[in-house]
């Protein structure tokens, strides 16, 4: 890079920077340029009463760099340069926090582990109404199922709301595994029938209400983005 262009061209940048560019003079006859905010100095030389500065020491000073484009070079800068104002230096008081807002990765987990809930509470409800063979070994696959998506969702809790909202799914998940248990149990013991001759007689039961109810508040408070509470998940 010829070395004239270099210094013609950091005369117009030492115009743009004057607010944070200093000069100390360590002896009459040698000067340094120091930036304020950044560690060493660049030799000052002067010719017809103006300083010139080398423009590599400027950029390894500024930890900048040089680009060099069609009949220009380019000298880009850190966008902070020199000491803080005195507005900046003012404490920043951030706002409250919202103790209930939930945080993006536990609403996708908590939302996943109620559509597995869903599944597995309907897939074992239809089985029953239609008088279908329900084994233990049959439910565990979905009960599984649930239970690691509701780990995955533990696991996504950063915020206040995330933890209070993980309590009521975890309510969830353990209503609708006693109801699973239940069922199974009525199963094995051929007493089921009821529940087959009439179509609306098991989501009708006051503890299949309860977790349809809650089901329907935990979607539609995940999806709020903000931490809610309602009976049902208790």
């Amino acid at each position: 890079m010829p070395r004239n262009n270099g210094r013609v061209l950091f005369i117009t940048m030492l115009l743009v920077l004057s607010a944070c560019l200093v000069l100390a003079q360590h002896h009459p006859q040698e000067q340094f340029l120091i930036v304020d905010g950044h560690p060493g100095q660049a030799p000052v030389i002067q010719s017809n009463g103006r300083p010139y500065v080398d423009l590599q020491s400027l950029v390894e000073i500024t930890r900048g760099s040089l680009s060099y484009q069609a009949g220009r070079i380019v000298l880009n800068l850190p966008s902070a340069m020199g000491p803080p104002s005195a507005a900046s230096s003012e404490p920043v008081v951030s706002p409250p926090a919202n103790e209930n807002a939930l945080s993006q990765d536990f609403m996708r987990a908590g939302i996943e582990e109620i559509a597995t809930m869903r599944e597995w509470a309907s897939t074992l409800a239809y089985a029953i109404q239609n008088n279908y063979n329900v084994t233990e070994d049959w439910v565990a696959k979905y009960r599984e199922q649930a239970a690691h998506d509701l780990r995955l969702a533990s696991a996504a809790v950063t915020t206040e709301g995330d933890g209070r909202a993980m309590q009521l799914l975890t309510n969830e998940f353990e209503a609708v595994r006693s109801w699973s248990d239940k069922l199974v149990e009525a199963r094995r013991r051929m007493d089921t029938a009821k529940y087959a001759t009439s179509p609306g007689a098991l989501r009708n039961e006051p503890q299949s209400q309860k977790i349809i109810t809650c089901g329907h508040f935990l979607a539609s408070m995940l999806g709020s983005g903000s931490f809610q509470d309602d009976p049902s998940c208790h």
